[in-house]
């Protein structure tokens, strides 16, 4: 445990820092299985809608150092070829 003052601070700031990154991510991560799940359903306006308000946390997590600016754009390359795909 830290003695220092500022490392006792630190710490604390560090349990706030990681919960707030777990409900991030853990959102951004719902946002995609929405998108992949109305994909599986074949509704392809549904899954448009949905890629919308992925695309949209997937940047934000990316610009915050969330998740990297290439998995972003991995994520969200991939999820516009499976909505492609269902043509």
């Amino acid at each position: 445990m830290a003695n220092i003052q500022s490392a006792i601070k630190r710490a604390r700031q560090a349990i706030k820092r990681r919960a707030r990154n777990v409900n991030k991510r853990s959102t951004m991560r719902t946002f995609m299985k929405k998108v992949l799940a109305s994909v599986e359903a074949g509704n392809k306006t549904v899954a448009q809608e949905n890629y919308k308000v992925a695309v949209s946390h997937l940047d934000r997590a990316a610009s915050q150092g969330l998740i990297h600016k290439n998995k972003a754009a991995r994520h969200k390359s991939r999820l516009n070829a499976k909505i492609k795909a269902m043509a």
